[in-house]
C-alpha cells in the first residue's frame, strides 16, 4: 500500500511539472512560429542557453518521473504482472528515458554530456 501511495504522490507531482513545462513548450513554439524562426535560428539561440537547459532538463526529468509510475499501474491492471520484476523494469525504463532525454537537452544546449 505504501508504494501504491508514493507512486500516486510521484505522478500526481511529475503531472503538475509537466502540465506547466507542456504550457511553457507550447506557447513558446507558437510564438517562435509566429515569429517567424526557422529550426536553425531556433537552435542556435538554445545552444548555450542554461535557463532553457535547465528549463527541458527539469520536463526530462519530470517526465522520467511519471512515466515508470503509469507503465507499472498498466502492468499491473492490464496485464497483471506484479512484484520486484515489474517495479525494476518500469525503475530502469525510467532510467533510459532520463538519460536519453538529459543527452537529449545537453546535445542542444552545449551541456556536459
Amino acid at each position: 500500500m505504501k508504494a501504491a501511495v508514493s507512486g500516486w504522490r510521484v505522478q500526481r507531482m511529475s503531472a503538475t511539472v509537466l502540465a506547466l513545462c507542456v504550457s511553457v513548450h507550447l506557447v513558446t513554439m507558437i510564438v517562435v512560429a509566429h515569429g517567424g524562426l526557422s529550426a536553425g535560428a531556433i537552435l542556435a539561440r538554445l545552444h548555450g542557453n542554461a535557463v532553457w537547459g535547465v528549463f527541458y532538463a527539469v520536463f526530462v526529468l519530470a517526465a522520467a518521473a511519471h512515466v515508470p509510475v503509469g507503465l507499472r499501474r498498466i502492468a499491473e491492471e492490464w496485464l497483471g504482472w506484479r512484484g520486484a520484476s515489474v517495479f525494476a523494469l518500469s525503475v530502469l525504463i525510467g532510467l533510459m528515458l532520463a538519460i536519453a532525454g538529459l543527452r537529449a537537452v545537453f546535445a542542444l544546449t552545449g551541456g556536459p554530456l
